[in-house]
């Protein structure tokens, strides 16, 4: 799903003479400038919400549990199908990648290179047989930001069938490497299609800074990885506490993943949070 027609989604239509953040279709101006949330640059009108087709490759094939895999992604134009190989940099980096396994136990955030064949790359373990989703985040020069996802299959026992991750809510306080992170949304129970905040409180929370341009990072994915969604704070951090809006789209249970910085170290969190259809 394009990024920004998930942002028009949560935060309403844009005039035409605005400027606004690429990221954050919500922050907007009158005037050129610089989005206080993210950074990026404003930009003028609204960029066309096409979705750029992501190919994924691997090596070897199939790939293997427990052993070294080459993930190669290729972006294409999805007006002449010619591979894309200029990208904005976006939180500074041209890619964000998520890795998930299918009972959602396995989390990885990481950054493909972009060589000289014009397509990412990046070396990958899978822990295990079973279905992989990835979610690409990259930015077309000329286009819009992107969220595109692909699945990875590796065969093995058990691993041909897929399994709705078994997910039982746990808004519980984690320990994380540094911080403890604490939960709390409103409503209390979120409800599918509407705006859900989510409220993390870090304890301690000196030594807070921002991780790869942003005060935090979230992605969350629904139980049959159907829903992949990666989104940043909706506020900066003020008191140890950091603000994301969601809107889930589905009634599920969501498994959701927070990345937050203290002291030059990396925290990630996990929680459960059930999600209901609106009565």
């Amino acid at each position: 799903m394009v990024r920004f027609a998930v942002a028009l989604l949560l935060f309403g239509g844009l005039l035409a003479q605005d400027y606004v953040c690429p990221m954050d279709a919500d922050v907007r101006s009158d005037k050129p400038g610089v989005c206080p949330r993210c950074g990026m640059k404003l930009v003028l009108g609204i960029p066309e919400p096409a979705e750029y087709p992501l190919r994924v490759t691997v090596q070897p094939e199939p790939p293997r549990a427990g052993q070294a895999t080459e993930l190669t992604l290729r972006v294409e134009d999805p007006r002449t199908g010619a591979a894309v190989t200029r990208f904005q940099v976006v939180h500074e980096k041209l890619c964000h990648l998520f890795l998930v396994s299918e009972d959602l136990q396995f989390f990885r955030h990481d950054h493909p290179e972009l060589r000289a064949d014009g397509a990412f790359h990046l070396r990958a373990t899978f822990p295990g047989p079973g279905l992989y989703r990835l979610l690409a985040d990259f930015y077309p020069s000329g286009g819009a930001p992107q969220l595109a996802p692909a699945t990875i299959i590796v065969p093995g026992a058990g691993g041909d069938s897929f399994r709705a991750a078994a997910l039982k809510p746990d808004l519980s306080a984690k320990r994380a490497a540094t911080v403890e992170v604490a939960l709390t949304t409103q409503p209390a129970q979120p409800i599918a299609g509407l705006k859900t905040m989510l409220f993390f409180r870090l304890t301690p929370a000196d030594g807070l800074e921002k991780y790869l341009g942003a005060w935090g990072h979230m992605l969350a994915a629904s139980d049959d990885l159907i829903d992949m969604i990666h989104t940043h704070p909706f506020l900066p951090a003020e008191g140890g506490e950091i603000q994301f809006n969601v809107i889930f789209p589905r009634a599920r249970t969501y498994r959701i993943w927070v990345q937050f910085q203290r002291n030059g170290v990396v925290n990630t969190a996990a929680f459960n949070v059930p999600v209901r259809e609106l009565n």
